[in-house]
């Protein structure tokens, strides 16, 4: 990557609980639920505006020595302040803490980077060996985690309707992914493009979890975020990428509203152009291909998905049909025309709704 290239590549503020599922719960009549939902809407608001301002200054690119084939990880705690990093805590080696979260941050950053690795031969999050930085007990009961263009932050949620943001290895692969696309493709965050980069990291965050639980695509319960919802949620997960729209259904924050196919794509203007919401049509194509496909879903669908991610031709403004044409071209390229994998593109983003022609 070049310089100049690179300064156009703008990070943005991910969080991994959409501002939907949150602005459900800041109506919620119990008090202490709505003020906290709240207060979590609030930091996330002035963190998304803070990384606004300083996108500006783009990345620059690592001039260092060539990228060992080891993760460098630093975790740190905020000690439930909000200033970043906080004090350091575990660094690379080192042996186990003895809090479980900070273990857990530790050992997610790691399946991230093995997976990256080993599954695709890429370096760190920008393939030049970027040191991969945690901070972890970040706020009181703040209810998210994020990416903010250059660390992973989690909070521990409020033991009701969330726990602790570390609890999942998808989530943690997931807000690590936003990295990798902003290292590449760099999708615009908003609209279409928006719902790609949430769906890259969905994608990647549920392949991190089936890589280090060694799972096959038939085995994997396809969910992001299981064991995340606290212990007064109906629901399961964040997102279900088998059937987007049925991960929860509860009294405080509603139901799951992602559609699976075009039929049902939701047009709004919160969200970022539904960004979280709409992801779930190329998720639910992920899941086709890996399943029609069969084996370890990193594999062959996997591969598919990296290929038109890193492949150089995937527009920063690229639409759900861009990515399909891509994907199914990136098939071709790697596997041949007519074979199993390009049929199962054809038959995934058929059944999703969005088209390979024009």
């Amino acid at each position: 990557m070049d310089a100049s290239h690179a300064h156009r590549h703008h990070p943005v503020f991910c969080t991994v609980v959409p501002p939907h599922l949150l602005d459900k719960a800041a109506r919620s009549a119990d008090s202490r639920r709505a003020d906290l939902a709240q207060r979590t809407l609030e930091r996330d608001s002035l963190l998304r505006t803070r990384r606004r301002v300083t996108a500006v200054r783009g990345i620059v690119p690592t001039l260092a020595a060539p990228a060992s084939d080891e993760p460098d990880r630093t975790i740190y705690d905020a000690q439930h302040r909000t200033r970043l990093p906080g004090k350091k805590v575990r660094g690379e080696g080192d042996p186990l803490s003895k809090d479980a979260t900070v273990n857990r941050a530790y050992a997610g950053l790691g399946a991230t980077y093995d997976l990256f690795l080993k599954g695709f031969g890429r370096r760190s999050i920008d393939d030049s060996g970027l040191a991969l930085d945690a901070t972890v007990h970040y706020g009181e009961e703040y209810n998210n985690a994020f990416w903010d263009g250059q660390q992973m932050v989690f909070g521990d949620g409020d033991g009701d309707l969330f726990l602790d943001f570390t609890v999942s290895v998808d989530v943690i692969g997931h807000e690590l992914t936003h990295g990798v696309t902003q290292y590449t493709a760099n999708l615009t965050y908003h609209g279409q493009s928006g719902a790609l980069n949430e769906s890259m990291s969905d994608v990647f965050g549920s392949l991190i979890k089936q890589y280090s639980l060694e799972q096959t695509a038939e085995q994997a319960d396809w969910l992001i975020g299981a064991g995340l919802l606290g212990p007064n949620v109906t629901g399961v997960a964040l997102r279900s990428m088998k059937a987007p729209g049925t991960a929860y259904d509860d009294d405080e924050l509603g139901k799951d509203p992602q559609p699976a196919t075009m039929d049902d794509y939701v047009n709004t203007h919160s969200d970022n152009g539904g960004v979280h919401i709409n992801s779930g049509i190329p998720n639910h194509a992920f899941y086709i291909v890996a399943t029609e496909l069969g084996g370890k879903a990193w594999e062959r669908a996997g591969q598919i998905w990296y290929d038109a991610l890193t492949g150089g031709e995937l527009a920063e403004n690229a639409d759900f049909a861009d990515f399909a044409r891509l994907s199914t071209a990136a098939a071709v390229t790697r596997y041949g025309d007519g074979g199993t994998e390009h049929q199962a593109l054809q038959k995934a983003w058929s059944a999703v709704g969005v088209p390979l022609e024009g």
